[in-house]
C-alpha cells in the first residue's frame, strides 16, 4: 500500500530532512533481521530527518491527519523487524538527534538525543569514572532510543539490570504532535502513573523519544575477567545456576557452546577450544579475589576442567570481541545455511539448564545445527537455528523447533523475547505469554494514546500480521 506523502513539502523542514528517492527508501525497508535472511522489506513513502523534537511533532501531527503511518528508525540493528514500516507510510529517522543535551555528573544523570550511538555516552563520561551499565552487545552501532523502544539488555544484565531500570525520564511525542515529559530527575518518584516505563519497551507504538533522562553508574575500582571451560553443556549451565543462586558479585557471566566457539574462531580466526564454557568478569571495588575464589569453588563442584582468570586488557578485549562477535559468525558459518529466527527467550535462572539441555536435545532429533549461546545470568538464552531456506523439510522441523524452545520457556513462567522485543517475529506467542486479557488491556493502551494507528502499525500485536491497523473501533 502506497501513501501519499505530499503534505510534508508544506511542513517546516529543509530539503534535505525529506526524501523520497528509491535508493534511500531501500535503505529503510530493512533492518538486519531482514538483511540477514534477503528479505527486501517493505518500501516506506518517504523518510524524514528530523533535527528538534519541533520537527517530529509537525511530522506526527501531519501525519495523523492526513492518515499516514510513521515508523521511527535509527541505526537499523534490530532483529525483530521492529524498525520496518510494515504499511509503509513515513519512515522517521531519528539518527540526526544524536547529542548530549545536558550532563550532570555530580548527580550520575545525562540528557540525549534518541539518535547518540549507545557506546557515545560511555565516551562522554568516561573522564569522570562513570558509565551506562545496562548497554547491550551491540552498544557500539545501536541508538539509545533502539535502546529504549525494546527496552534492551546485555551482557551486564546479571548485575545491573536492563535499560529501563537506567531511564529515569523522557521526552516523548504522541501520535497527534503532543509533546509529553515522563519522570523526573529525582531518584525515586511516587507520582501518577509510571509512562516512563509505559513508553520504554512499547517499539515506537506509543510515542516517539526525542530525549532521555539516564542514569550513569561510577565504574568499579577492580574488574577481572576470564573463562572456564567445561566437558559438558549441561554442566556449565548447572555451574552458571549455582553461581548466581550463590549471589556472587559477578558483572558478566556467558555461556557458550562448543558449535558457537567453533563458529567464532571460524569467524575471527580465533583459537577459543571448541567445548562448552563460560566467560565471566567480576566488578568490585574491594575483595574480586575473595568473588573469584568462591566462584571457582562453585565451578569446580561441576567438573569444570579449566578455570582461567586474567587482568590483562588485550585478553580480556578479545574474549568479550568473540562473545560480540557472535551473531554475525553464526549468520555467516555456512553459505548454504541461515540463521531462522533469533531466539532469545529468557526463564527464571533455576530452569535455564532444562532448557539449554533442551534446546540441544530438538537439534539431534530434528538433525539441524542449533548454537546455544546468552546472558547466562539472568536466564538469557540466544539459539539459532541453521537450515538451508531452499529446503522446505529443513525450515518445516526449524519453525518446529524454534516454536518448542519458545513455549517451554513461556511454560516455564519466561518469555519469548528477553531484549529484542515483539516485532513482527514474535507477535504469535504474545497471547500465550501474557493471556488474552492482558493482551486486550496493551490494545486499549495503544487505541487510547494512538487511536489512528499512526504509530509503527503492524508490529507486538498478533492480528497486524495479516496487513490489519490496531484502530480505535469508534473512529
Amino acid at each position: 500500500m502506497t501513501h501519499d506523502c505530499s503534505f510534508l513539502e508544506d511542513l517546516d523542514l529543509a530539503d534535505d530532512q525529506v526524501s523520497f528517492a528509491d535508493g534511500r527508501l531501500e535503505s529503510h525497508a530493512t533492518d538486519y533481521s531482514l538483511e540477514r535472511t534477503d528479505d527486501d522489506g517493505v518500501l516506506p513513502d518517504a523518510i524524514v530527518w528530523p533535527d528538534t523534537t519541533d520537527d517530529v511533532s509537525a511530522v506526527l501531527a501531519a501525519a495523523t491527519e492526513h492518515g499516514v503511518p510513521v515508523t521511527p528508525y535509527a541505526a537499523g540493528t534490530g532483529l525483530e523487524g521492529n524498525a520496518v514500516p510494515a504499511h509503509g507510510g513515513i519512515s522517521l529517522d531519528l539518527m540526526h538527534m544524536d547529542d548530549v543535551v545536558d550532563y550532570r555528573p555530580d548527580d550520575f544523570q545525562i540528557d540525549v538525543g534518541p539518535g547518540i550511538i549507545g557506546s557515545a555516552v560511555d565516551e562522554h563520561v568516561a573522564a569522570d569514572g562513570l558509565f551506562f551499565p545496562p548497554l547491550p552487545s551491540s552498544g557500539d552501532i545501536s541508538t539509545i532510543g533502539g535502546m529504549i523502544a525494546t527496552d534492551a539488555s546485555g551482557m551486564q544484565t546479571v548485575r545491573y539490570g536492563e535499560v529501563a531500570d537506567w531511564v529515569l525520564g523522557l521526552e516523548a511525542v504522541l501520535a497527534d504532535g503532543t509533546v509529553v515529559q515522563t519522570g523526573s530527575r529525582a531518584s525515586k518518584t511516587s507520582s501518577g502513573y509510571n509512562l516512563t516505563d509505559l513508553i520504554v519497551g512499547s517499539e515506537g507504538t506509543l510515542a516517539v523519544v526525542t530525549e532521555a533522562t539516564l542514569e550513569l553508574a561510577g565504574r568499579p575500582e577492580q574488574i577481572r575477567g576470564g573463562r572456564a571451560i567445561f566437558e559438558t553443556l549441561e554442566d556449565a549451565a548447572e555451574a552458571v545456576f549455582d553461581a548466581i543462586r550463590t549471589e556472587i558479585a559477578v558483572a558478566r557471566i556467558e555461556l557458550l557452546d562448543g558449535l558457537s566457539a567453533t563458529m567464532a574462531n571460524d569467524y575471527l580466526g580465533s583459537d577459543l577450544p571448541d567445548a562448552p564454557m563460560v566467560f565471566l568478569e567480576f566488578h568490585a571495588n574491594h575483595g574480586v579475589d575473595e568473588e573469584i575464589d568462591l566462584c571457582r569453588a562453585i565451578f569446580e563442584d561441576h567438573d569444570v576442567a579449566r578455570f582461567e582468570m586474567s587482568d590483562d586488557d588485550a585478553e580480556m578485549d578479545a574474549l568479550w570481541k568473540a562473545r560480540r562477535e557472535l551473531a554475525y559468525a553464526v549468520s555467516t558459518y555456512d553459505p548454504d545455511l541461515q540463521p531462522l529466527h533469533p531466539g532469545d527467550v529468557t526463564v527464571p535462572i533455576s530452569d535455564y539448564p532444562e532448557v539449554v539441555r533442551e534446546a540441544k536435545r530438538l537439534a539431534d532429533e530434528y538433525d539441524l545445527l542449533v548454537p546455544c549461546f546468552g546472558h547466562a545470568g539472568d536466564g538469557n538464552l540466544h539459539y539459532s537455528v541453521m537450515v538451508d531456506p531452499s529446503d522446505p523439510d529443513q525450515l518445516e522441523r526449524g519453525e518446529r523447533l524454534y516454536r518448542e524452545v519458545v513455549e517451554l520457556a513461556i511454560d516455564r513462567g519466561g518469555t519469548a523475547t528477553g531484549e529484542h522485543g515483539v516485532g513482527e517475529g514474535k507477535q504469535k506467542y504474545l497471547e500465550p505469554e501474557h493471556g488474552a486479557g492482558a493482551v486486550e488491556t496493551m490494545r486499549t493502551i495503544k487505541r487510547a494514546l494512538d487511536p489512528t494507528d499512526t504509530l509503527n502499525p503492524g508490529k507486538i500485536f498478533p492480528e497486524t500480521a495479516d496487513g490489519e491497523r490496531v484502530r480505535d473501533p469508534d473512529r
